[in-house]
């Protein structure tokens, strides 16, 4: 469904953030992107969303390809109307409008509604998977949490009836019991809608609980990809992201840090 082809990313024409990346994502299926700050993985997202322009980068080398058609090149409202919707991190909202109509501003994402479908019957289904949304629905959205502010943005994407959605962080700075809400969510969209999810996350644990497959970004390159549940239990990935060694012990700080600076995953 999904294909990048040895993509190069350079911004300003100087700076190179993705050196050769190549990933699928096929039908229906979650694919999460792993790595620390700094690796790429929104930069990919930019590339494949068509965003890279309004920060000063382009796509210098390779394809990126939405069911079978080349993406690079593409204005980013011409990326949502064949079906892909990226939500950003930082929950970007009209923030002096309403819950409700931050989500109608949705259903108009990919132009012409489709056949069949109603506005209100949209919102519903908004409401069905964010029952909280329903209650605040009249709340000026820059009031609210921001895990309900979370459940918005994702409820607003859900509006243009996309086929295929890029997550950028759904977690961050979220508590607990609100992160398990919206995964449950992530979870549902896949099983009950079908939709093919690509989902960037620093919560390995967590992104790997939920993912089919999963890719591992470093300083721009794919350095290790496989099935989800194959990976939570690779040494590396216990070692690097999930900070335990091979005892089932937890690293400290200060032994992360060492065994960052020497790991060579290309070695």
């Amino acid at each position: 469904m999904l294909l990048l082809n040895n993509v190069e990313v350079v911004y300003s024409d100087v700076i190179q953030v993705l050196r050769g990346v190549s990933l699928s994502v096929r039908p229906g299926t979650i694919v999460a992107l792993l790595g620390s700050n700094g690796a790429g993985k929104t930069t990919t997202l930019r590339a494949i969303s068509g965003l890279l322009v309004s920060q000063d980068g382009k796509v210098t080398r390779g394809i990126v390809e939405y069911n079978g058609e080349r993406l690079d090149g593409l204005r980013p409202e011409e990326v949502v109307r064949r079906g892909l919707i990226q939500v950003l991190e930082g929950r970007r909202l009209f923030r002096h409008l309403t819950v409700e109509e931050n989500l109608v501003v949705g259903s108009v994402a990919r132009g012409a509604r489709r056949a069949g479908t109603s506005l209100r019957r949209d919102l519903e289904e908004v409401y069905a998977y964010f029952p909280r949304l329903r209650a605040l629905r009249r709340r000026i959205s820059g009031y609210l949490s921001g895990g309900e502010q979370q459940m918005l943005v994702i409820g607003r994407a859900l509006m243009a009836h996309p086929d295929f959605i890029m997550l950028d962080e759904p977690s961050l700075g979220l508590a607990p019991l609100l992160v398990q809400e919206i995964f449950r969510v992530i979870r549902q969209l896949r099983d009950q809608r079908g939709i093919s999810i690509l989902l960037v996350e620093q919560n390995a644990h967590l992104a790997l609980s939920v993912a089919d497959y999963a890719y591992v970004l470093d300083n721009g390159r794919i350095v290790l990809n496989g099935a989800a549940d194959r990976l939570v239990e690779n040494e590396d990935i216990k070692e690097f992201y999930l900070g335990l060694n091979q005892l089932g012990e937890r690293k400290s700080y200060r032994e992360m840090k060492h065994y960052k600076r020497r790991k060579r995953w290309l070695g």
